[in-house]
């Protein structure tokens, strides 16, 4: 009765209607679209809910399963790297980790190629890893760079191989960002407690069959200290960081830092950092800018026993006027770095009692007792992470970390 009710031209549609909807439920070839709600909720094990319905649609009619990525041999990256000499950076669990991501060929020796072939054969990867001992990049890349679509620095410096041409052309370069701020900056505050502490001067005592040394010329605390900083990048504000707590007075000179980190105070100058501080602390790069810029005049502001800590570059200090202090008495010092980091075997500077000299070598962490396969030490685990983080980022089209461009380029070491 129901059925008669209904007009015959709304009966046609209702029929082809129905028609279509078996045709489309019996096909073969139907594809099955899950609901928006799942389609893009991961799962633990690493599949998405929508993926999991759709193969299980396809699986029950019989159907090979859809491809939902690129193959495999597609989709892994193709890395190479150059080294000058000897490939250095690649401890085995850094390779391992890398082999993971992609394909990794390594060319040593590069110095022997030339720039040219050296760039041809760049332009067939997408991806260059550059670090220590890496032969430099040419130049010629910035205008042509085939494949090239991403230059991952393993490490910090990079101006030695990898030239301001290729940073202006666009080419993404990264470096390690701040993945040595935790160690440089223990190691500096190590040397500013042991300089101030006389502790090298007591350790020579001690050897030479003495006991005490003269309270009255040495010794020093972290407490109530004037503190100057010149520079305040990662490696700074992880400083301050870890000395904060013993109650310094805190000033800071860096043009490029923006606000200071809490508790400390900016200054406008030089001149001005060293004639209000007790203990200095060097943590900028060695720019042309900072290159010789801590001098002779600056060092006389301090006071006697005075305290210059270095753990940036030997470069930006004048280190004639720094030695002469050292030879007089009047300054005590923490270098890690000089120029060079290695004095010559005969130097005078090896013997002065007011002077602690770790030859670049202040990062150290636990000993390996030389075993290769040790698990690498938490700078270099920061360091590979670092670089294994943009590496996924790039193949993942997602934001780099630490991009490097012309004016951080340029104020970097």
């Amino acid at each position: 009765m129901v059925w008669r009710a209904v007009p015959w031209r709304r009966r046609i549609g209702l029929a082809v209607e129905l028609l279509a909807f078996l045709v489309l439920s019996c096909s073969q070839e139907s594809e099955f679209r899950p609901p928006a709600k799942f389609r893009g909720a991961p799962r633990q094990d690493g599949a998405r809910e929508g993926e999991r319905s759709l193969a299980h649609h396809r699986r029950s009619r019989g159907l090979p399963p859809q491809q939902l990525r690129p193959p495999e041999d597609e989709r892994r990256m193709k890395m190479l790297h150059i080294a000058q000499t000897n490939a250095c950076i690649f401890a085995p669990v850094f390779l391992a980790a890398l082999k993971e991501l992609g394909e990794l060929d390594i060319v040593e020796n590069g110095k022997a190629i030339p720039d040219h072939d050296r760039a041809e054969k760049i332009r067939q990867y997408p991806v260059l890893l550059t670090g220590w001992n890496s032969a430099p990049v040419p130049r010629d890349l910035a205008a042509n760079p085939g494949r090239l679509r991403y230059i991952c620095n393993v490490t910090g410096e990079m101006r030695g191989w990898i030239p301001l041409e290729i940073i202006d052309s666009g080419i993404p370069v990264t470096n390690w960002g701040d993945a040595l701020a935790n160690c440089i900056a223990e190691g500096a505050a190590a040397l500013l407690l042991a300089t101030l502490k006389d502790l090298h001067l007591q350790i020579q005592t001690i050897r030479r069959g003495g006991a005490m040394v003269d309270p009255a010329i040495t010794g020093g605390t972290i407490e109530e200290l004037d503190l100057g900083l010149y520079g305040c990048g990662a490696i700074g504000r992880r400083f301050i960081e870890l000395i904060r707590p013993f109650g310094p007075v805190i000033r800071v000179f860096d043009p490029y830092m923006g606000e200071p980190p809490t508790g400390c105070a900016a200054v406008a100058s030089l001149d001005e950092l060293f004639s209000r501080s007790q203990a200095i602390v060097i943590l900028a790069g060695l720019t042309d800018e900072t290159r010789k810029s801590v001098t002779a005049g600056l060092l006389a502001k301090l006071p006697r026993h005075g305290v210059v800590i270095n753990v940036a570059r030997g470069g930006i200090v004048d280190q004639e006027a720094l030695f002469a202090e050292l030879k007089s008495g009047r300054l005590r010092a923490g270098l890690d770095v000089l120029e060079p980091d290695i004095l010559p075997a005969e130097h005078e500077a090896r013997l002065w009692e007011n002077c602690i000299l770790t030859a670049h070598g202040i990062h150290r962490a636990w000993p390996s007792d030389g075993d290769p396969t040790a698990e690498p030490s938490p700078m270099y685990k920061a360091m590979y992470q670092v670089c294994l983080d943009n590496l996924k980022r790039f193949q993942a089209g997602q934001t780099l970390r630490f991009v490097m461009d012309r004016v951080r380029y340029l104020r970097s070491t």
